[in-house]
């Protein structure tokens, strides 16, 4: 993988906007100069402890722990590796890139992938002028216009409408200087049966499909004619698209997904458009009906809550029992909006007061439980006993992944009521089958408050942060390191004073190096850091407030790591049974006290 040059990293840091970058994810508000707080990104919280320095471009959340500069942050929340949040960084503050010497292999193949993606979305550019302006696009306009789309959200995701000639692309693309070899890699022509090429989209709407970072992968195809074959194809699988990987609208909605801290799932394309046409900008397309693990992983480093709108039939049923399974293991609360029959999102919202009712069934989703508990009720026959015993094999399976609360105590009775069985029989069948395994430390299922999943019903340790107790010793250390950096001048003559004996452990002393190193600018660099060190450089300018630093008081703190080291001292020597030594130590321990109860004097450097 090549390297970005040092020079790369610091100018696309300088260009980027931290406090623009961050409020994609979290409301901010300033707390001082170039200082913003918020609630974090990363965790769940009431009052605000998610600190950002934007000069710095480093943040720090003081409840869960999470810091790290902007490189870091991006890495966080977009699902991205560091060469690939740079390279986002760069796009998107125009900031030109240089690489240290790659192998030429790999030059070749980012190259080639760059040159495939300018040639989709020249491809794109040309379907949607022509869907906007050629006579032959009009019946396409009529259509989407039919479904309450209108020309300004069409535009807005480069709608288009491929020709019906069979070389129109393939022709205008070899004019512009690519290769057959190039429309074949992207999937915009295919090889006939007498070796020739034509284009693989002709006489359909087209929808561009983009990654998040914006970068085009492909196309999905609807038909105009019922001739045509299938209602709805795909840019073939090659090397830049695979369908499995693509959350279609993901470029547009990954800011209002954050903010929102929901992502609202549909199948189609026109289902994502007609959303955030009425202002649901949340909502994202899987393209079909299966979600699929790395679709779930990109959704998971941006939301909590993943609401599925799809169709109330049979594939879109085992599609949201689907989405429970590839989504185990993951901090995702996965929940249905349960659709009428034979009525798909775009329909429901583009209809009158549709986008209002379609809101409430957002807001009124249900767990992915109680879904599955209404799919199995409402097939059995009350009439047959050997049925309702059937419902109840099956439900109590469903209820056994439940943890243990109110919500399952529901559940529990709603099932004896549908099913006319007395529930301390469906309480007895749960309890048999979540002994068997298939309880809530096994297979995942929603947790009780209806946020979490169950595999974390160990008091929810995972899901909320557990405050870090430190010593006092190390709270000393690290407000000492702060006000080294809220003061460089005299901090730096303090850090010179510091060495292993003062520090708790290896990443303090990793720090200390750092910084001693960096004190003027403690983010410049850090990208190339340790994670551990990222985060503590990042709380250490979070608390950085020169207004704080009173005289002698970073004097004060090292003093106060002084008497710790001289206890740490006293203690061996009465292991050792030193009584001499014990003695020298204490004499001068006493003497320390003094001085700090007289208050700290002299010259620094002394």
């Amino acid at each position: 993988m090549s390297r970005f040059t040092d020079d790369t990293k610091e100018r696309v840091r300088g260009a980027a906007d931290m406090v623009e970058i961050v409020s994609a994810h979290t409301d901010l508000k300033r707390s001082g100069a170039g200082r913003y707080m918020g609630l974090c990104p990363f965790h769940e919280e009431r009052s605000p402890s998610f600190s950002v320095n934007a000069a710095d471009k480093l943040y720090h959340c003081f409840g869960c722990g999470e810091g790290g500069d902007v490189f870091q942050f991006v890495m966080a929340t977009e699902n991205l590796d560091f060469p690939a949040a740079i390279e986002m960084l760069a796009e998107r503050y125009g900031v030109e890139v240089t690489r240290e010497k790659e192998d030429p292999r790999a030059e070749q193949r980012r190259r080639e992938r760059e040159r495939l993606s300018e040639l989709l979305d020249r491809a794109a550019a040309f379907y949607a002028n022509f869907f906007q302006t050629a006579d032959e696009a009009s019946d396409a306009r009529g259509y989407l216009s039919g479904r309450g789309l209108d020309a300004k959200v069409l535009a807005s995701f480069g709608v288009g409408y491929a020709p019906s000639a069979w070389d129109t692309l393939l022709v205008r693309s070899q004019r512009a200087g690519f290769s057959i070899g190039d429309l074949e890699k992207t999937g915009l022509a295919l090889k006939g049966r007498n070796g020739g090429f034509y284009d693989r989209f002709r006489g359909r709407i087209t929808f561009p499909i983009r990654d998040s970072r914006g970068r085009m992968v492909g196309f999905g195809a609807r038909a105009m004619r019922d001739q045509q074959g299938a209602k709805y194809i795909n840019s073939a699988e090659n090397e830049i698209f695979h369908k499995s990987r693509i959350l279609y609208g993901i470029d547009q909605a990954k800011g209002p997904m954050a903010k929102a801290d929901r992502a609202i799932l549909v199948e189609g394309y026109t289902d994502v458009i007609a959303l955030h046409q009425v202002g649901l900008n949340e909502a994202v397309g899987v393209m079909g009906t299966s979600l699929t693990e790395q679709q779930v992983a990109q959704l998971s480093a941006i939301v909590n809550t993943v609401v599925l709108a799809l169709d109330a039939d049979a594939a879109g049923q085992k599609a949201m029992i689907r989405a429970q399974e590839v989504a185990a293991g993951r901090k995702l609360d996965i929940r249905v909006a349960v659709m009428p029959d034979g009525v798909d999102p775009a329909e429901m919202v583009t209809g009158e007061g549709g986008a209002e009712r379609f809101g409430k069934l957002v807001e009124n989703a249900i767990g992915l439980p109680e879904f599955q508990l209404g799919l199995i009720l409402d097939t059995v026959d009350l009439n047959s006993p050997r049925d309702r015993d059937r419902g109840l094999d099956e439900s109590t399976q469903i209820l056994a992944r439940v943890s243990a609360g109110a919500t399952r105590q529901e559940l529990i009775r709603r099932t004896g009521e549908r099913l006319q069985i007395d529930q301390t029989v469906v309480i007895g069948r749960v309890d048999s089958a979540e002994a068997e395994g298939s309880g809530p430390s096994g297979q995942p299922a929603s947790h009780a408050s209806g946020n979490r999943p169950a595999q974390e019903t160990h008091a929810e340790e995972s899901a909320l942060p557990r405050p870090v107790v430190l010593s006092r010793r190390e709270r000393t250390e690290r407000w000492l390191l702060a006000m080294c950096v809220a003061r460089p001048e005299e901090g730096r003559i303090w850090l010179g004073k510091l060495d292993r004996k003062h520090l708790s452990s290896p990443l303090m002393e990793r720090t200390v190096s750092w910084l001693g190193d960096h004190l003027d600018d403690p983010a410049r660099g850090l990208d190339g850091q340790d994670r551990e060190l990222q985060k503590m450089v990042a709380a250490l300018v979070a608390r950085a407030d020169p207004d704080l630093v009173g005289t002698g008081s970073i004097q004060r703190n090292f003093l106060d790591l002084e008497l710790a080291v001289l206890d740490d001292e006293i203690a061996d020597a009465k292991q050792e049974g030193d009584a001499t030594k014990r003695s020298e130590l204490s004499r001068r321990r006493s003497q320390l006290v003094e001085q700090l109860k007289r208050g700290p004097g002299g010259d620094p450097g002394n």
